[in-house]
């Protein structure tokens, strides 16, 4: 388990920690009782987790445990205290800071392409203070990612810049990296912490690389 402290603005502080595998398996069709004593050795409390569906809908939590299960891909909120989470297993997960306000964002490259970042900016400006921080996750890397040329086309024409890459093998690969980093510089993310975790490690679940179940958060 890994855990950053970020700050977020004055007398504002935000506790983030990423799981992998050592830690369970945190796919919300787990064992509930098991998910239940998982999420509670990471933070107490009522957690806010999403049914995510790769889309760009953001849920707004105004008390602990709001909006659990809600089908969505982003949760924000300026309640201290609050849990947000997202599930993954080689998708981009997104913690974006602002002042005394927080987004959790699950993006895959269909959540890219349909807006889910400049959703989850929006509703956080609307909260009061829009992102200015953002800390990216454990997510697949562009050599382990091989992608059609069609579907680049795409994720290259929402964000605004090259993702693209060949491959060690000659084939095209996503760079999700350079995807999220050019979308939160459209939301004037002044501050992106990537911490360098590949999904593609077996220290984390991985759908594309193992075809695996498990998800961490």
């Amino acid at each position: 388990m890994r855990y950053r402290r970020l700050a977020a603005g004055p007398a504002h502080a935000v506790e983030i920690c990423v799981t992998n595998r050592h830690d369970g398996d945190f796919a919300v069709g787990a064992d509930a009782d098991e998910l239940a004593t998982r999420r509670e050795h990471v933070f107490g409390g009522e957690w806010s987790w999403l049914d995510q569906v790769h889309g760009a809908d953001v849920v707004t939590v105004t008390r602990a445990g709001e909006h659990a299960g809600a089908s969505a891909d982003a949760a924000v909120t300026n309640v201290a205290g609050a849990v947000l989470c997202v599930q993954t297993a080689d998708c981009v997960p997104i913690v974006m800071i602002g002042s005394g306000v927080i987004g959790v964002v699950h993006a895959g490259w269909r959540g890219v392409v349909n807006g889910v970042i400049d959703e989850s900016a929006a509703a956080m400006a609307d909260l009061g203070s829009a992102p200015a921080v953002a800390m990216v996750g454990a997510h697949i890397f562009a050599d382990d990612y091989e992608f059609g040329a069609e579907d680049l086309d795409e994720v290259e024409a929402a964000v605004s810049a090259s993702c693209r890459v060949v491959r060690p093998d000659g084939t095209l690969g996503l760079d999700m990296k350079a995807a999220v980093t050019s979308a939160l510089g459209h939301v004037n993310v002044s501050r992106i912490d990537h911490l360098g975790l590949n999904t593609a490690d077996p220290a984390f679940y991985s759908h594309r690389v193992r075809q695996d179940k498990g998800r961490q958060v």
